[in-house]
């Protein structure tokens, strides 16, 4: 493999090594797959790939001045170097001692972090917050110091964790790099992961502000008897400004004050839907009796809070009902509608989110000046909102990832994420006119992250994917625009995925880029054109093959339509032989919020720990996920059942055309949460490919689930397309060998969702597994226990071996 980088041409980092490895400890291609030496393989994986990937990350120390930095990079499992930059000369220089006496603290990091679980105290719960950008791995430490691996925390999310007061629990990113310790405490708590921060100052705290207070500290606004009332600061009796609030349709107690404080929103909200899913723990540690726990939890086609704004001027206690003829329906879980008023109080903005996701406004409010008469129009008890910005779509508007907004006050403009053109593209608005001054950009390709709006120079810094001909869609190059539309710069180019970091004045940045076959390069790099200065470091993952771990491939071939191009990566077990013939197992997540084939380098320990048993493990996005353009993605409206199965099939067949070792008459596939109901409609459907399936803690019949995932996808009101998607009502079709598997104290997927699926198959007389996580939470099918038995299920039924673990 080569790869260009600043026009250099290197060697592929693995080329010589995989003979290495080939011939060394772990080509053990004699025995029979599934034996006891290839669970021993598989589940030393995590424990024997630790600290195994060098020469990454950087994580730079900026000095004073802005144009040098240092960091320190670890060379070898017990060695470091100190390398510190020049960005104005474009020098790299190594040393041996550290350049400054400073000390780099995280969570519980480092020598002084506990390295075993030393007691089993209270239980309690840790929920994990992933900060970073990349998968956090997470791992149990037992009493010896062994670490259970316990799955992973997608970048930006959280997860639950039932746990014991004292056990410890070790975070790693994706190569293996410790993020951070934690050690549980009795009550629950949250354990934050994310990149180390430099020391900041502290400012000296602000007093409190009273719920309500107004801007200037004179008024307190407050809701009592459902009604709003205002109060001087200073003391004195409440006066009543409403009077219609009753108690199922009161006014809520938050509120949006004008900037001058001479004018403030409030909301008067008609009561949803409270329902309450109740959950049975059976064995509880504190007690011998079963435990009932209940969760607010909102399911699609639930009754929705109705909020209708109004209006309330402090000077003459005016009081303006905001017309709700252009926000009849909005999806709201709270009843806020997002307020924003404009720095001269004279007008307000609110978002308008249409229940079903097929109609998004930026609805805008002027108020009445003090000066007009009561008789004019604009003095009446009504004020109509003005449309300044509307997205409409007869699909979905997919408001979780592409309604990104950046208002501009100074200039009356707003910055603004659309697929009006069938592709996530930037666009410039006057908020006065509500008309489109430009489209800021255009093409076949997808904004995937503003990072940064410069609105001196009128510049917009932002992740794109697909925008650099020839390579992967999914790859992120870091770019910029300005607000005309002109002036558009790639300012990345390695052929990967790329993550940039800033100096402090942002004169330059580093880039650090990956794929799934090659560990991460870092590059420092100007900002004005993205040329590159100097390459910092180049990744080491030769220690990582020796261990016995296998370069992933990435491949790619038409899906469905026979035109368009799917990819997905292909795992081998370390002791691969060509002439042998192997199951195929697929892991399996289609959630349409993303896309979910790993692009970065990584270990994958999953994937891979599955594959010494004797897999070939694959992963693949089809159509109907993200990040792929407005009509990809819309394959998913009102058909999750789909689940880009048909393009996964399609490239799986392509892949044997050259893979003979491949077996398509032995597949598995398996998947968690939405991967849960994929996995279980692979082998519903498609019977003849999908053989064997083992589906963790799947929203089996999406109304069954959180009410704003699946309605994002499936629309409201209710429909059939809720039926066509539900594997309860297909539960008969099953062929297969299938695997059930369901914490019992879920509380992001209703449990009963799995357990409706193992009614409906009993009352079909179908053979299959269940398997109820006491205690655990959403995801337990990545607690060691569950995910050894999703080992044992796929040697039973795909190897036709007994498993020998023991």
């Amino acid at each position: 493999m080569f790869d260009r980088i600043g026009g250099r041409q290197l060697r592929g980092w693995f080329g010589g090594w995989l003979v290495l490895v080939l011939l060394g400890v772990w080509s053990e291609v004699a025995h029979s797959q599934g034996s006891k030496a290839d669970y021993e393989r598989a589940l030393s994986l995590p424990q024997r790939t630790e600290n195994k990937v060098f020469r990454a990350p950087v994580r730079p120390k900026w000095r004073s001045g802005g144009t040098q930095f240092w960091y320190k990079i670890q060379t070898s499992p017990e060695a470091s170097e100190w390398v510190v930059v020049d960005a104005e000369k474009g020098t790299r220089s190594v040393t041996n001692a550290s350049p400054e006496a400073e000390v780099e603290l995280s969570v519980q990091n480092g020598s002084e972090a506990p390295n075993r679980s030393r007691r089993t105290g209270d239980e309690t719960e840790l929920t994990f917050v992933n900060q970073t950008r990349g998968e956090a791995e997470v791992f149990w430490l037992d009493e010896s110091g062994d670490r259970k691996s316990y799955g992973r925390v997608r970048p930006g999310s959280d997860r639950k964790q039932h746990t014991f007061a004292g056990h410890v629990w070790l975070v790693t990113d994706s190569v293996g790099t410790t993020l951070a310790v934690f050690e549980a405490a009795p009550a629950p708590g949250r354990a934050v992961i994310g990149t180390p921060k430099e020391p900041v100052s502290v400012a000296p705290a602000k007093p409190m502000k009273v719920p309500g207070e107004s801007p200037d500290g004179r008024w307190v606004a407050l809701v009592k008897d459902s009604n709003v009332f205002l109060r001087p600061t200073s003391g004195g009796v409440a006066e009543q400004l409403s009077r219609e609030g009753v108690p199922g349709e009161a006014y809520a107690s938050e509120f949006s004050w004008a900037p001058d404080s001479s004018a403030l929103v409030a909301r008067k909200v008609r009561v949803g839907s409270d329902r309450q899913v109740t959950i049975v723990e059976a064995a509880p540690q504190d007690q011998l009796q079963p435990k009932v726990h209940t969760n607010g939890y909102l399911k699609p086609g639930d009754p929705l809070p109705k909020p209708i704004l109004f209006v309330f001027t402090v000077a003459d206690r005016r009081q303006f009902k905001i017309d709700d003829a252009l926000y009849p329906h909005p999806y709201t879980e709270d009843g806020d509608l997002d307020v924003r008023w404009v720095p001269d109080s004279r007008e307000f903005f609110f978002i308008y989110n249409q229940r079903g996701h097929q109609v998004y406004r930026i609805l805008g409010v002027k108020l009445p000046t003090l000066t007009e008469p009561a008789g004019t129009e604009s003095a009446q008890a009504t004020l109509m909102p003005r449309v300044v910005v509307e997205e409409s779509a007869v699909t979905f508007i997919d408001w979780t990832n592409k309604t990104w907004r950046h208002w501009l006050d100074a200039t009356g403009e707003l910055l603004w994420m659309s697929e009006r053109d069938g592709w996530a593209h930037l666009w410039l608005y006057d908020t006065q006119s509500g008309r489109v001054k430009n489209q800021m950009t255009r093409g076949e390709w997808v904004v995937r992250e503003v990072v940064h709006v410069d609105v001196e120079k009128r510049q917009v810094w932002f992740f794109a994917g697909g925008i650099r001909p020839g390579q992967d869609p999914y790859f992120q190059q870091f770019c910029r625009v300005n607000f005309d539309g002109t002036g558009l710069a790639i300012l990345t180019e390695g052929d990967g995925t790329h993550r940039v970091e800033f100096s402090p004045d942002r004169r330059w940045f580093i880039d650090t880029w990956s794929r799934v076959d090659q560990p991460a390069a870092t590059e420092l790099r100007r900002s004005a054109d993205g040329s590159r200065v100097v390459e910092l470091e180049r990744g080491d993952a030769t220690a990582l093959l020796s261990a016995g771990w296998t370069v992933p491939e990435a491949f790619v071939a038409k899906g469905r339509d026979g035109v368009t191009d799917i990819y997905g990566v292909i795992i081998k077990p370390s002791n691969f032989d060509a002439t042998k013939s192997y199951p195929v197992l697929e892991e399996i997540y289609a959630g349409p919020q993303g896309s979910f084939v790993p692009k970065e380098f990584g270990r994958l320990n999953r994937h891979h720990g599955l594959a010494e048993l004797g897999f070939i493990v694959v992963q693949v996005d089809g159509f109907g996920t993200n990040h792929r353009g407005k009509k990809f993605h819309d394959v998913c409206w009102k058909n999750l059942g789909d689940s880009g199965l048909p393009d996964h099939i399609a490239w799986l067949k392509a892949a044997t055309v050259t893979r003979p070792w491949m077996d398509l008459t032995r597949v598995g596939i398996y998947g968690g949460s939405a991967g849960g109901q994929s996995s279980t409609r692979a082998v519903l459907d498609y019977p003849e490919l999908y053989k064997v399936a083992v589906s963790d803690c799947g929203c089996h019949d999406n109304r069954m689930d959180k009410l704003w995932w699946n309605e994002q996808w499936l629309g409201w009101p209710l429909d059939d397309s809720y039926v066509r998607s539900s594997n309860v009502a297909d539960a008969h079709k099953l062929k297969g060998k299938l695997l059930l598997m369901v914490g019992e104290l879920d509380t992001n997927v209703d449990p009963a969702s799995t357990l409706q699926v193992a009614a409906a198959l009993v009352r079909a007389d179908k053979e299959f597994e269940l398997l109820i996580m006491p205690g655990a939470n959403h995801g337990s099918g990545e607690t060691p226990y569950a995910s050894r038995r999703r080992m044992d299920f796929f040697v039973r039924h795909l190897l036709g071996k007994e498993p020998r673990w023991e």
